[in-house]
């Protein structure tokens, strides 16, 4: 396929809308934030949020992993380096979890690389150190 084709298929694709499934997924996470972070507040670690949310999840029906191994592939190669996410749920949606004071914009690639190693297309980067848990929630799409 010319260069020109196969740019413009990889455009179309990428921008895709998600489906409804995503969305209703994604919806779910945010709500177990939100409820998790109202009874918990800041100050825990990240460990006893997604303790918490995993299991608000499940009690929902969702399907939820925790702490999935990314093996990593160069030049026909697997690796696995210890690269690993912190919620999957359904298959379908990435949360990565955080609790610290300070935002780290490393986070945001993180998510984005674990995102395309995975070939997820939602993510959430979650902070539950933060007043408000509005502020600590970010939804990234590729």
């Amino acid at each position: 396929m010319p260069q020109k084709q196969e740019d413009s298929k990889n455009h179309k694709e990428r921008f895709q809308p998600l489906s409804q499934e995503e969305e209703r997924i994604g919806r779910a996470i945010v709500n177990a934030a939100y409820k998790v972070h109202k009874e918990l507040g800041p100050g825990l670690l990240e460990r006893v949020y997604e303790a918490c949310l995993c299991h608000v999840l499940r009690e929902e029906g969702y399907h939820v992993q925790r702490q999935i191994d990314i093996p990593i592939s160069f030049e026909g190669i697997e690796f696995n380096e210890g690269l690993r996410l912190d919620v999957m749920v359904d298959n379908k949606v990435i949360a990565e979890l955080k609790a610290l004071e300070n935002v780290n914009p490393v986070w945001e690639a993180q998510l984005l690389s674990h995102l395309k190693l995975t070939g997820k297309r939602l993510g959430y980067l979650i902070n539950f150190n933060v007043p408000l848990i509005k502020e600590g929630i970010k939804r990234m799409v590729v």
